[in-house]
């Protein structure tokens, strides 16, 4: 959320960034809340200083026996006038923070224009697509073939976009956040939480997920208690911190979990619904950095090299691309996104997102630090997926197929497996 004092200040410029990612700024419409609400303070500290004063009159009129019930029903309208002006202002505080809650973040300039994934500017290629003397098969054919993936039955117990993984298949997933939380967790600084995976309306509001993304959340309740699903680990990780004042000392906070997902896809208009690109549930390892503002950039490079140290320790060929300002998240300024190869798409498909949040997060959720000061002030929150279970499953099956229809894993993964071969009767081989 922003600080609308920022953004009036800012003006045409908070107009311009805002412009850059399509969104249209009324910024005639903030300065008159705004304006309202600075009015109505004013006039509630008025009338309570007259209220006081006439208090004291009252007093005074009692022990000299003068006339107190004209001071009297003064006191009893100023009383009413407070209430009133109280009410008008928790209004207008209201409509202002409504109003800002919808406001996305500013995009950084050196996030490149346009507004959706074909104006990504690649930033850099790891490993080589590799050739096959066949036509490789998608995930979908390879899971189902060698019984370690089951989309019929998952549609029996949860209808579309839901999957059951058995067997070796279940094995490796298990086997990838175990080592992803290692690489994270011993070779990258991170600690590691287990979180809650419902949380409340405020805990979303926090992240930026509400009000905006409402529609994309599963909620379920219990009495009058309203909770919501996780759609990932950045929402509690994040939050373990608002209301808070982290000691500049502790900082940069960096934290990681491995946690399901539960996503709606309200938005995604049917794609991808093939597979396990895109479900309703799905598993993943989730980064979060905690840091003052100005080191937000260098926390980022930080943390985006930790999710491709994930791809390189399994030998997956990827790129990274940066994201053009129409294409961010609501709450992100900068984003990298590393898109893993598909061989049966022929192409690189997003993987994992590493954004950097600045302060916006921090002011929604009221996570802050001191500055050399001592004054308190918002810190900055960056997130990144590190990596997805489902998704590198996917790309590893596709990766590392062979013409017979076996797999031949990543040597990274066998200390965790046990074996390194699916043959392609479902067996496994060391």
């Amino acid at each position: 959320m922003h600080d609308p004092r920022a953004l009036i200040e800012m003006g045409s410029e908070a107009v311009r960034r805002l412009a850059r990612r399509g969104y249209t700024l009324d910024l005639s419409a903030l300065e008159s809340l705004q304006s309202r609400r600075s009015q109505l303070i004013t006039r509630v500290d008025e009338l309570r200083a007259e209220s006081k004063r006439v208090a004291q009159e009252v007093q005074q009129a009692a022990r000299q026996g003068g006339d107190t019930e004209t001071l009297k029903d003064r006191a009893r309208e100023l009383k009413e006038e407070i209430r009133s002006a109280e009410a008008e202002q928790e209004q207008v505080q209201q409509e202002l923070r409504d109003f800002l809650l919808t406001i996305p973040n500013l995009p950084l300039d050196s996030t490149p224009e346009g507004n959706s994934d074909e104006h990504a500017v690649e930033i850099r290629r790891f490993g080589a697509p590799p050739s096959f003397s066949f036509e490789p098969k998608d995930h979908v054919d390879l899971g189902e073939a060698l019984g370690i993936l089951d989309f019929a039955r998952a549609s029996k117990l949860s209808g579309s976009r839901f999957s059951v993984s058995r067997g070796a298949g279940a094995a490796i997933e298990r086997a990838l956040a175990t080592l992803f939380l290692d690489l994270h967790t011993k070779r990258h600084g991170y600690v590691e939480h287990a979180v809650p995976y419902l949380v409340t309306r405020q805990t979303m509001t926090g992240t930026g997920q509400l009000p905006k993304f409402e529609e994309d959340l599963f909620a379920t309740g219990m009495g009058d208690r309203e909770l919501f699903l996780i759609p990932t680990a950045e929402v509690p990780l994040t939050n373990l911190y608002a209301d808070e004042i982290i000691p500049p000392a502790e900082l940069p906070l960096a934290l990681t979990a491995h946690t399901p997902c539960f996503r709606s896809e309200a938005g995604s208009y049917g794609r991808d619904t093939r597979g396990i690109l895109r479900q309703h549930q799905f598993s993943k390892v989730e980064m979060v950095r905690i840091c003052d503002p100005e080191d937000s950039q260098a926390e980022l490079e930080k943390m985006l090299s930790h999710a491709e140290a994930c791809l390189k320790e399994l030998g997956l060929a990827y790129r990274v691309v940066q994201l053009a300002a129409g294409d961010l998240g609501f709450s992100a300024q900068i984003t990298y996104d590393i898109e893993v190869w598909l061989p049966s798409q022929q192409t690189y498909r997003e993987i994992s997102s590493v954004s950097d949040c600045g302060s916006f997060q921090a002011r929604r959720a009221g996570i802050r630090t001191r500055d050399e000061h001592g004054k308190t002030k918002p810190v900055a929150t960056l997130n990144g997926s590190g990596l997805p279970i489902g998704r590198t499953l996917a790309a590893l099956l596709e990766q590392c197929q062979q013409q017979d229809g076996s797999i031949v894993l990543p040597e990274a993964l066998v200390p965790y497996l046990g074996f390194r071969r699916i043959s392609a009767d479902g067996t496994t081989e060391a």
